[in-house]
């Protein structure tokens, strides 16, 4: 399920597994592959990135453009507002709170937070 509005780049190089919920207002860039698991759930306005730009401004004058891919682990959570930075994989069950800038590999059943996201605690309670 996917909460309108919603914007991509292409679709083509999305792929979403079973029982995935997006709601209002998400942004896919999708020039390089966005791969999003098995009931995954993203808050509004979230944002995965798989673009980028060079940093040298010559280069960038150029229009160059490149991507890289965003993977998105089984039964993850990301809060509304969070940010997916190209390249970036989260683990399964992770999860990433609301308005957090992922710059960075998320480990699986980890909880991150902040701009840049980093780890706050496991995401699985101890029994």
């Amino acid at each position: 399920m996917i909460e309108p509005p919603f914007h991509c780049d292409y679709g083509s190089n999305i792929v979403v597994g079973e029982r995935f919920y997006a709601n209002a207002g998400c942004v896919f860039l999708d020039c390089a592959s966005v791969t999003i698991g098995d009931r995954v759930k993203l808050g509004p306005l979230v944002q995965l990135l798989a673009v980028s730009h060079p940093l040298d401004r010559s280069v960038r004058a150029t229009g160059l453009e490149y991507g890289e891919p965003i993977s998105i682990g089984d039964d993850a959570w990301l809060g509304g507002g969070a940010i997916v930075l190209p390249g970036v994989t989260i683990g399964e069950g992770a999860v990433v709170g609301a308005g957090s800038v992922v710059t960075r590999d998320v480990e699986p059943e980890t909880v991150v937070a902040g701009n840049p996201a980093r780890p706050l605690r496991p995401s699985v309670e101890e029994p």
